[in-house]
């Protein structure tokens, strides 16, 4: 009995020194920082690049089996930034051989995607009407969706290891089955 009244004596003591420990650890909102607060993003400065897109190191990647597009990533234009949005230049080519190079970036916290300019024959033209806008995963030419879904995230979490991106967009390492020639394979 005289056990059983130890033992009680000290599981009391150490619920009692949680207690006190947990009541020391201060309530958040008295703190004024709210665990639950959403958080305000703060775009950085975004540069439009100096250079076209570079032949020799854009990247195809797969989009989906709907679409007619073939589609590429400058891979040195990968820029993992400090605000959360990851910028780039894509290649779009239409079924006739047209092509259009345009300066995006993703943020992985809200899934939404941003147009900052587009590349003609002259360079780059920024876009005055750009804004972010929610990424489409239902449609055909959901290249956005691929880029964030494929390399540039991590769940809802911006990828930042260069490395990692690098390897997810690697066209060898497409683990879907099958390389649809419709956005796969030779390029330009």
């Amino acid at each position: 009995m005289m056990l059983f009244i130890q033992r009680f004596h000290t599981y009391l003591g150490s619920a009692i020194l949680c207690t006190i420990i947990l009541g020391c650890a201060g309530d958040p909102l008295q703190s004024g920082l709210d665990p639950f607060a959403p958080r305000v993003f703060k775009e950085g400065s975004t540069v439009m690049p100096l250079n076209p897109p570079n032949k020799s190191t854009l990247q195809p990647f797969y989009v989906s089996q709907t679409t007619v597009f073939k589609f590429a990533i400058d891979l040195d234009s990968i820029l993992i930034g400090a605000d959360g949005v990851t910028r780039y230049t894509v290649v779009i080519i239409n079924p006739s051989g047209g092509q259009q190079a345009q300066y995006e970036g993703i943020r992985c916290d809200s899934y939404q995607a941003r147009i900052y300019g587009n590349y003609d024959n002259t360079g780059w033209k920024e876009n005055p009407l750009s804004s972010w806008k929610a990424i489409q995963s239902a449609t055909p030419n959901r290249y956005q969706a691929a880029l964030a879904q494929g390399a540039l995230c991590n769940i809802d979490i911006q990828e930042k290891n260069i490395e990692d991106i690098l390897k997810s967009l690697n066209s060898r390492g497409f683990t879907g089955g099958f390389k649809p020639t419709n956005s796969m394979g030779e390029f330009l």
